[in-house]
């Protein structure tokens, strides 16, 4: 992950005490919250490190929460996101565990509503920044800030040449393009970033042209 200027280390306007800790933290949990794609009905926390050690005292419990909540960096509501959480119904849970080698402000996050389900794996870098590492226990990296299609679908030959025509078709510029499977032939998840803000016509038109896929998911957090 690289820094492009002092105001990404310096971090995102927020509410404090630390990018790291705060900013960071709410990134990756409006990231699973898009990523699940309906409201949060359940959700435990699992972290590791540093997170682990200081998550009460930093706040970064109340940060998980509200980016789950669909909060911004900057909400005002980020320090009673607890109380929040309950007045929506959100069963909620914080555990501490050892996740393996990982950034150490690292979290994963299982989110499930009323009908879908997903585990997000991911890091807070500094200055807000973000990483994903892990997807659905699948090996996918990106970071949130460019447009992302997530696209859940089984394997099949020609995929990512089938995605990376259409997205030509309809005027995208494909800035990152990657496909991750448990097996060939099986479940997978193809994750493309683009330049430009996902419309309604392209996700119409993978539906319409991709056969096997099964659902399509969206993530933009800035």
């Amino acid at each position: 992950m690289k820094y492009h200027s002092a105001f990404e280390i310096i971090g995102p306007v927020m509410v404090g005490p630390s990018s790291s800790h705060t900013a960071g933290p709410i990134r990756i949990g409006n990231i699973a919250r898009q990523v699940l794609g309906e409201e949060p009905k359940q959700a435990v926390f699992e972290l590791m490190g540093s997170f682990a050690e200081t998550y009460r005292g930093h706040g970064t419990d109340l940060a998980l929460l509200s980016g789950v909540l669909g909060m911004a960096t900057d909400s005002a509501e980020v320090p009673t996101a607890d109380a929040k959480a309950r007045e929506l119904g959100l069963d909620y849970a914080f555990k501490t565990v050892n996740l393996g080698f990982y950034h150490p402000n690292t979290v994963r996050i299982a989110l499930a509503g009323a009908t879908r389900s997903v585990k997000v794996v991911a890091s807070s870098l500094g200055g807000g920044k973000i990483e994903v590492q892990e997807l659905d226990d699948l090996p996918i990296k990106f970071s949130g800030e460019n447009p992302t299609l997530i696209l859940h679908h089984q394997d099949e030959r020609g995929f990512l040449a089938k995605v990376s025509h259409l997205l030509d078709e309809a005027g995208y510029n494909i800035a990152r393009l990657s496909l991750e499977r448990w097996r060939r032939g099986g479940f997978a998840i193809t994750l493309c970033e683009v330049d430009e803000a996902i419309g309604d016509d392209l996700l119409d038109a993978l539906q319409a042209s991709l056969p096997h896929l099964k659902d399509i998911r969206t993530v933009h957090v800035d």
